[in-house]
């Protein structure tokens, strides 16, 4: 980790691709586009690479990068919101109605959740972060990750038990 931070390209590379298919699937579970996903995943790298000198614990590489993968995320969403409010709308789809007609999953479930509760979720049970390391990629403190995980599976619950009653 010392010779990437000192500008080994060879050991950044080495690196990277150890975290490659990671970090693209937590663009793809955050933008469920795979073009989306893979350009995230670019601006990660590139991110990371420009600012690898900034890293103050290398230890903490996977969850800085992370950390800058979310940003980007949440920075196209911001973006997106801006100018395509209609393909947002588009993008959530019909499963924002009353009348959901489709069984929801629990992809669709979490798909449907706002970042804020969204992200803590994908990072505890898709890739088994604890809430230490959730606070510090989210950038918030470890009881409102707890706070936001508790409501964001209570809000699934519902709305899987919702669409099982209709």
């Amino acid at each position: 980790m010392i010779n990437v931070q000192r500008g080994d390209d060879d050991s950044f590379e080495e690196l990277i691709n150890r975290l490659e298919l990671y970090l693209y699937k937590m663009a793809y579970l955050h933008v469920k586009n795979e073009h989306d996903a893979l350009d995230i995943y670019q601006e990660t790298v590139l991110k990371a690479y420009l600012n690898i000198s900034k890293l103050k614990k290398p230890k903490l590489f996977k969850t800085w990068i992370t950390k800058i993968l979310i940003n980007n995320v949440h920075s196209r969403n911001r973006n997106n919101n801006k100018f395509k409010d209609s393909d947002l709308d588009n993008y959530i789809g019909d499963i924002i109605y009353d009348n959901i007609d489709e069984k929801l999953d629990l992809y669709d479930a979490i798909n449907i959740l706002e970042d804020k509760y969204r992200t803590p979720i994908i990072l505890q049970y898709f890739y088994d972060l604890n809430i230490q390391q959730i606070s510090e990629i989210v950038d918030c403190n470890e009881n409102t990750v707890k706070t936001n995980i508790r409501r964001a599976k209570k809000k699934m619950y519902n709305m899987l038990k919702e669409n099982d009653n209709e």
